[in-house]
């Protein structure tokens, strides 16, 4: 089993109900959750013109090669109604594959570590919930260490459901 480190994100309909189905069903599909972060409201980074976000991160396990994680990925984000779209913008689910491992992957299809990983707050910080002390497996860096040098200063806000 390799340990892996997940990103969910969604801003479309029901924010909270999309995570956590998301989560159910990355289990039923090989992908066993070991622990999930605290959920944050985040705000939109790039295309801004949008409502702000619901992310967390999810530390599992799984025995799926990464490209069949992706596609498994794929999967859930289409049953809960991802489709195509603008680029950046508003999604009821976006699942990002953050580390596999220790692996380094790069091909058309699939980069691990994901290449915006010390760029944006709204990972850093579920991540660090879970794994402060993680390194980068290229540049060595700690999840923490990330966060300390992000120039990333976008809103990232523990949600407190009603």
């Amino acid at each position: 089993m390799k340990l892996v480190y997940l990103s969910l994100g969604s801003n479309r309909g029901d924010r909270l109900g999309h995570l956590l189905q998301a989560l159910e069903m990355l289990t039923r599909e090989g992908v066993p959750l070991r622990r999930v972060s605290s959920f944050y409201k985040t705000q939109p980074v790039g295309f801004a013109s949008q409502p702000w976000f619901l992310n967390c991160v999810a530390e599992g396990e799984t025995d799926l090669m990464p490209l069949r994680l992706l596609r498994t990925c794929q999967a859930v984000e289409r049953q809960l109604g991802r489709r195509p779209g603008v680029c950046n913008g508003p999604r009821p689910i976006d699942i990002d594959i953050l580390l596999y491992a220790d692996a380094v992957l790069q091909s058309s299809a699939l980069t691990i570590p994901h290449p915006r990983l010390g760029e944006r707050r709204f990972v850093l910080v579920p991540l660090r919930d879970l794994a402060p002390q993680v390194r980068h497996p290229v540049t060595r860096q700690t999840v923490l260490e990330m966060l300390q040098q992000t120039e990333d200063r976008s809103q990232v806000v523990k949600f407190r459901p009603l």
